[in-house]
């Protein structure tokens, strides 16, 4: 029996209680797992039989017609281990028909040419697989203790790799989005391809669901994995291989859970440090905002970037903003979960394959983002990544206790690290435009943010506010004395481009109501309000009220 494996069929029959029994069908089925043995004459089996029991019989249930291929279909059906006849006290041979089908379905038929003490072979088997549980038990005890002690002591996910192996015996594998994928014992070139390869179609699929699975590899051997989980998300897998015809052990179950939890450890512990050591960058994030590094060599030296040709990366300027919503948070709290949203960052940089800074600043994360032109495609690939790394971020956000609403801007990618000052200038405006206009939430790239980008570029907000005030304060004020929603009617009716019917529709009002707010909109603005040259001022007023600015 291989290291802290089930009991199986071809283990019993080298026991001595087995001396004198002959294996009449079903040698492909000797692997099958046995987990107890019991004597079984009725022919209504179905209700007493579960999965992996061996069935000692004296084959009395022969005897009836047809009795003899039931029993042997509520057997298989229940995925009974196999089964033991007695010969020389119910019946003196067994019929072809038996062994024929137990050969069909490899379902191992053992027999006894002699009568034999049923209590002999369940007294062996029992104290056998008692006995290897008590040995599983306290080889999972050592296991977590060795553990334990590993995970206290040291960083080296390799290590981890080679106590799995030391107590399975079996390959294992460790796949990861963050950092270099790893093997123990080395596998060949084709299995580590094979494996990677499984386990990330895996993890790109509609099926996964970040929970532990046996993935087939090929016709012999399956690939049993588990995830690595740090603040909600799967940063690695870690799984070992076994053969398909071999059902996971429960032991094998906990040994992967308990490898995960301290690979997962381990990580937080690295992201921490390298956190503490990252944080001496956030000076080149603001000294590239603030313009003091004019030399791009200098400035790609310092963000730590290979040296290559000038055009050689695009170059991403960002910001991310956290807030409360209506719940009171403690400093404490605030600076935690702010720690935690920084640390998540970092990894899902890492798991995008982006290089990246940041610069922590109150509620903000300023984000430099660095990414090898690999083709013609590379730009559309940053965009993609950063909208993931979004959608993680507010995944993470959104599980926490306290509400915590995210929102996030990047502004033009940009070929020379030392132009990124200007990309943040307009990640702060798409940010605004994120956090401030309805129906505009969550990450902004600013060529997204259209008539906003002309909006922006006018700071000051006293100009907004005058800019309103001149052309729409006339409705603010009659909305507000009267309650006849003309700013919102105005608005829609501009989006129907004149359309009575679909203004009416799109206000869920009736047409008469609206005819007589639109004569109300006439007689307040004027007759022209409709008119091009009115139209742009009204509309512009428009989206500077609706931004909240004034």
């Amino acid at each position: 029996m291989e290291k802290n494996e089930a009991v199986r069929v071809q283990d019993l029959l080298r026991r001595p209680v087995f001396k004198a029994a002959k294996l009449a069908a079903g040698r492909n089925g000797v692997d099958r797992t046995v987990k107890w043995v019991h004597i079984l004459e009725i022919t209504n089996v179905a209700p007493y039989v579960s999965k992996d029991d061996l069935i000692l019989s004296t084959g009395l249930w022969m005897k009836e017609a047809e009795g003899g291929l039931t029993y042997l279909e509520q057997l298989i059906r229940q995925e009974a281990a196999g089964l033991c006849i007695e010969l020389g006290t119910s019946i003196t041979a067994i019929p072809e028909a038996i062994i024929d089908y137990c050969e069909r379905h490899d379902f191992p038929l053992i027999v006894f040419a002699e009568p034999v003490r049923f209590v002999t072979i369940t007294q062996d088997i029992h104290g056998l697989l008692i006995n290897q549980q008590h040995q599983l038990l306290k080889s999972l005890e050592q296991f977590s203790r060795r553990f334990q002690k590993l995970t206290l002591a040291t960083t080296d996910i390799s290590a981890v790799l080679r106590l799995l192996h030391e107590f399975t015996s079996k390959q294992v594998a460790y796949i990861s989005f963050v950092e270099t994928n790893r093997f123990y014992p080395k596998a060949a070139p084709e299995l580590a391809y094979a494996i990677t390869a499984a386990m990330k179609a895996y993890a790109e699929g509609e099926s996964h669901n970040g929970e532990p699975a046996v993935l087939q590899l090929d016709s012999e051997l399956n690939v049993m994995l588990h995830p690595i989980v740090c603040f909600d998300q799967t940063l690695a897998y870690i799984g070992v291989l076994q053969p398909r015809r071999h059902e996971p052990g429960d032991t094998t179950v906990v040994m992967l859970d308990y490898a995960a939890q301290s690979i997962g450890t381990m990580l937080m512990r690295t992201l921490f440090k390298e956190e503490k050591i990252q944080r001496d960058q956030n000076q080149l994030v603001l000294d590239i905002m603030e313009r003091r590094v004019e030399d791009e060599e200098e400035a790609r030296a310092r963000m730590g970037l290979r040296v290559r040709g000038k055009e050689s990366y695009w170059f991403a300027g960002g910001m991310i903003e956290f807030a409360y919503g209506e719940t009171e948070v403690d400093r404490e709290q605030k600076e935690s979960d702010y720690q935690d949203f920084v640390v998540l960052l970092r990894a899902l940089l890492k798991k995008q394959g982006l290089y990246g800074l940041l610069a922590s600043q109150q509620n903000r994360i300023h984000v430099l983002i660095a990414k090898e032109k690999i083709n013609e495609d590379s730009a559309r690939g940053l965009e993609r990544a950063l909208q993931r790394l979004h959608d993680e971020l507010n995944e993470f956000a959104r599980t926490r206790p306290q509400r915590i609403v995210m929102h996030a801007g990047f502004g033009r990618f940009r070929a020379m690290l030392t132009e990124l000052h200007a990309a943040i200038r307009e990640a702060r405006q798409s940010l605004e435009v994120s956090r401030d206009v309805p129906g505009m939430a969550g990450v902004l790239f600013y060529e997204r943010i259209g008539i906003y980008q002309l909006l922006k570029a006018i700071p000051d907000p006293a100009v907004h506010r005058t800019f309103v005030d001149t052309h729409l304060g006339a409705l603010i004020a009659h909305d507000r004395d009267n309650s006849f929603q003309l700013i919102d009617t105005l608005d829609a009716y501009f989006k129907c481009a004149g359309s009575k019917q679909d203004t009416a529709n799109r206000l869920f009002i009736h047409r008469q109501t609206l005819y007589h707010r639109i004569g109300k909109l006439t007689e307040i603005l004027g007759d022209d309000f409709f008119e091009p040259s009115r139209r742009i001022c009204l509309e512009m007023a428009l989206l500077m009220y609706r931004s909240g600015r004034p």
